[in-house]
């Protein structure tokens, strides 16, 4: 088992609420909370790939107008 440390438990409002020692701080603003086996499990949310993102984004129906594709001036390096 990892590392463990003695927490005190507060109500915040009408919940049940516990303050996160550093230690053991989550990257982002959100969490997945779940009873496993009796344990209160606490997980970071997995970030969401670029891919998953896209996949959440409405089709778009719309036709774009043609832009053409000019031949670019030639450099001289």
């Amino acid at each position: 088992m990892g590392a463990e440390r003695h927490v005190k438990l507060f109500k915040n409002g009408r919940s049940q609420a516990v303050r996160i020692p550093r230690e053991f701080e989550l990257p982002g603003k959100e969490a997945i909370m779940r009873k496993e086996d009796g344990r209160l499990v606490i997980e970071a949310v997995p970030s969401m790939s670029l891919l998953s993102l896209l996949a959440t984004l409405p089709t778009i129906d719309e036709d774009f107008a043609e832009t053409g594709d000019p031949v670019p001036d030639p450099v001289e390096l």
